[in-house]
């Protein structure tokens, strides 16, 4: 039966959710949003259309995030989407199917075992979980079991986690609730002091992104309704202006770099300032980040090819893994049953 049932990973981020599976690699990429009236407690929707309900939902509807900071943060919420996401990916299979879950690399117990529950109430057969950084340099192309050093920053929605790995595992990690989502806060924030302008998360994503392919001395279309009026108004923000609002963000970013540089044995640092260090993620991509990490660690940086699905590609290449446990222990269920048919043979002599 184990050759039959489908295996599927999961990035369960906190800005959206990527599911791989092995024969198809990536099947499905959305928000990690849930629309629900919480009057009759009915699910909506979820995923992108849930997503295009946030800060637009009436009085009976609320469109949340179950995910915080890269972990559960509403567990029923969580359950109900995995479900949607579990069922849309393995499409009426007559099996449950292994789910591969990646968490932060300072997820608690309890926070590990809420992912468990959550994945099998949902509908999975067996859950394993692996380490965020870890997933990541595999998506990235290192070769994980090279005794040399490698440094890995995954920047998602929710956390930034920044490890350094050597032969298969993590040496030194940390793991912070700095990342896209607290860089898109800081823009909210700046915004409304510095212009009296209100705006939301998705608008300041867009700002976020579309710095990406301006110059420094460019300026940045925002919209948003005026505190004082209350009436909708556009200006525009130099992108001196949005400097100032992420380097605080930023620079908390490097301070965790530093702190886990120091804390690397001396051999594998050295490894790093040949190597350079690996950024994954989404919020990677952000303005002004990978330039501040290389001037502050004077270690060169660079962002891996497609960093959005460099995790849940790595957690994919990782379900190889749960094929091989699977033959071991079909392999040791065998020679069990061969032992206890010989002992039984040898009793009724």
């Amino acid at each position: 039966m184990a050759l039959v049932r489908r295996s599927i990973a999961i990035d369960l981020g906190t800005a959206s959710v990527l599911v791989y599976s092995k024969q198809k690699g990536i099947i499905l990429e959305e928000p990690s949003v849930i629309a629900v009236d919480f009057l009759s407690k009915k699910i909506l929707s979820v995923g992108e259309s849930a997503k295009k309900l946030l800060g637009r939902t009436p009085g009976s509807i609320v469109a949340i995030r179950p995910m915080k900071d890269g972990v559960i943060a509403d567990f029923k919420a969580t359950e109900e989407m995995l479900k949607y996401f579990i069922e849309k990916s393995i499409d009426k299979a007559l099996l449950k199917p292994d789910v591969l879950i990646c968490i932060p690399s300072k997820a608690t117990q309890v926070e590990k075992r809420a992912v468990l529950q959550a994945s099998e109430n949902a509908g999975s057969h067996r859950t394993y979980l692996i380490e965020e950084p870890l997933a990541a340099a595999i998506g990235a192309g290192v070769d994980t079991s090279d005794p040399g050093g490698n440094m890995v920053i995954d920047v998602g929605g929710g956390t930034t986690d920044v490890a350094v790995i050597s032969m298969g595992q993590i040496v030194v990690s940390e793991s912070i609730d700095i990342a896209g989502d607290c860089f898109d806060r800081a823009i909210i924030n700046y915004v409304r002091e510095r212009y009296g302008l209100l705006i939301g998360e998705t608008s300041a994503e867009k700002i976020k992104i579309q710095a990406n392919n301006l110059e420094l001395n460019d300026s940045i279309e925002i919209k948003g309704r005026d505190i004082e009026e209350g009436l909708p108004v556009q200006k525009y923000m130099p992108m001196e202006e949005l400097q100032e609002a992420l380097i605080p963000s930023i620079d908390k970013v490097c301070d965790v770099v530093i702190k886990v540089l120091s804390e690397t044995p001396p051999e594998l640092a050295a490894d790093l300032y040949d190597r350079g260090i690996i950024m994954t993620g989404g919020a990677s991509m952000t303005r002004f980040l990978r330039e501040r990490i290389n001037d502050k660690i004077q270690v060169e940086a660079y962002i891996a090819d497609d960093p959005i699905r460099c995790v849940v590609k790595g957690t994919g290449k990782a379900l190889e893994w749960l094929r091989k446990l699977d033959e071991e222990t079909m392999e040791s269920i065998k020679e069990k049953q061969i032992e206890l048919a010989y002992k039984e043979g040898l009793r009724r002599r």
